[in-house]
């Protein structure tokens, strides 16, 4: 498969050991460049701020993948802002109201450290929430849940589940470097109360990829069965009706966490990534339309 469709699982692995030559190589407009899609920035917005075309863009980001010998943009990207190489804080937003400590750190040490222990914050309690759970303190005790037969819960928590069912990644927020054709999920739950979960790539050069697993919300990791080169292993909780936690494994390690949200009127399903390795952790968040 080509970089832009392998990119949605791939941009979870850890980043790859870059030689320091390598990053020292890059030029200022490349590591601004890298420094916006690492703030969260697309391909076109970035275009916009630098007054240059989106293929402009792309040419450059090629040429810094081709220095360094990374994968993928967005990974060089993390890589380039963990080791702060980047002479530049651009910013396409306004920025938040701060509280000056002139006693503290300095401006830019204080945004570092800040946006580390956020990042690591949210990691750190969506674990707490799973484990809470796990242990019977979950986020929505029992008695706010009347008991029902046994031999009914599997199908009526199936029916009643907002994330069962086909969902369709919304592509044209990916940027068009990375952009694969389609991203479909499907959940379903069995009547040993199994998540069911199928997942078919279709890379932008048509090749297509998938990976299927079985697997109890209990946080036991099960192998994924399919052509999906990035992971081997899934792992699931569900803190409540309408969300679950999977963690994605590769050879025993951990390669990133995802958390799925199905909306209110159960048309859309919010995933947030979260990934780790070798520079800072980071979040993402992609949108799935429901098609079935």
């Amino acid at each position: 498969m080509d970089d832009a469709g392998a990119l949605w699982w791939e941009r979870s692995m850890p980043a790859p050991d870059i030689a320091p030559a390598a990053l020292a190589s890059l030029t200022e407009r490349e590591l601004e460049i890298l420094h916006l899609l690492t703030a969260g920035h697309t391909i076109k917005s970035i275009a916009a701020h630098l007054g240059r075309s989106e293929a402009s863009i792309n040419e450059r980001l090629r040429e810094a993948r081709r220095k360094t010998g990374a994968g993928s943009s967005r990974e060089l990207a993390r890589l380039v802002e963990a080791q702060k190489n980047c002479p530049r804080n651009p910013d396409l937003s306004a920025p938040a109201p701060r509280v000056p400590d002139p006693s503290g750190p300095s401006t830019k040490e204080r945004r570092h450290r800040k946006g580390l222990i956020a990042m690591t914050l949210i990691a750190t309690l969506a674990a707490a929430g799973l484990l809470a759970t796990a242990t019977g303190g979950g986020l929505h005790p029992a008695a706010h849940h009347p008991a029902a037969p046994a031999d009914n819960v599997a199908s009526q928590h199936a029916m009643a589940d907002p994330l069962v069912g086909r969902w369709a990644l919304d592509t044209a927020r990916i940027p068009a470097d990375e952009r694969p054709q389609r991203v479909t999920i499907t959940f379903r739950l069995d009547t040993a109360h199994r998540w069911n979960t199928e997942v078919e790539i279709v890379g932008a050069d048509g090749q297509v990829q998938r990976g299927v697993s079985n697997a109890a919300a209990d946080g036991v990791p099960v192998p994924i069965a399919g052509s999906l080169p990035f992971i081997d292993t899934v792992a699931l909780r569900q803190p409540e009706p309408g969300t679950l936690v999977m963690t994605l494994g590769k050879a025993g390690k951990t390669v990133s966490s995802r958390v799925y949200a199905a909306s209110r009127d159960r048309r859309r399903m919010t995933e947030t990534i979260i990934w780790g390795g070798p520079a800072l952790p980071g979040l993402e968040t992609t949108q799935f339309e429901r098609i079935d």
